[in-house]
């Protein structure tokens, strides 16, 4: 049995992952506390993190850097911290910044697909945009969980979630509203042919 994969990414409804300038902060200012909570609970769930070389620098850098006050530290990114993870890259060295991480060489859609026959957990990545737009083309995403913040950042948006991705037809698995504006929305991915 092969472990399921899962590519969790935050986006605005334009489909930026990020801003890439103005005074948006995290999460686009627009996070509460039931968000938090089911992070927090979400992340509870024993699984193995897959990053990308850039993701991985972004996060250890954004968590080096962060205060109580930034709002990073909170506890769902603490626990994701402590969990085991996959790191694929060509160009980082171990050991890494990241409590349980091991840095895996070679081609992602080789890794991941080694990785899902192995792994007796889930597999989750947050982030880590074009290695997920790879292992989506390849078939081996299984849901795609989309947080979708209500904001549009038509001038400040960054890191476009599918841009260059192949084409997907979704099938809506859940849904639900978070602090009665925040939609988690996950979709089982199948190319479109």
């Amino acid at each position: 049995m092969t472990a399921t994969y899962t590519f969790d990414v935050f986006s605005s409804l334009d489909g930026f992952g990020g801003v890439s300038s103005g005074s948006w902060g995290g999460y686009w200012g627009k996070q509460g506390p039931e968000l938090l909570r089911h992070r927090l609970a979400m992340y509870g769930e024993e699984q193995r993190m897959v990053f990308g070389a850039v993701t991985y620098r972004a996060f250890a850098k954004l968590l080096a850097e962060s205060t109580e006050e930034s709002g990073v530290r909170d506890p769902w990114v603490a626990r994701m911290r402590s969990m085991p993870a996959t790191v694929v890259s060509s160009t980082l060295r171990e050991p890494l910044d990241w409590p349980d991480a091991t840095v895996v060489r070679g081609d992602a859609v080789d890794v991941v697909a080694r990785l899902k026959e192995e792994s007796a957990v889930p597999l989750r990545s947050h982030g880590s945009l074009s290695l997920n737009r790879a292992l989506m083309a390849a078939g081996l995403v299984d849901l795609v969980q989309v947080t979708l913040f209500p904001v549009i950042t038509g001038r400040t948006g960054d890191a476009p979630v599918f841009r260059g991705a192949a084409d997907f037809d979704l099938e809506l698995i859940r849904s639900r509203t978070l602090d009665g504006h925040i939609q988690e929305l996950t979709y089982r991915p199948t190319l479109h042919v």
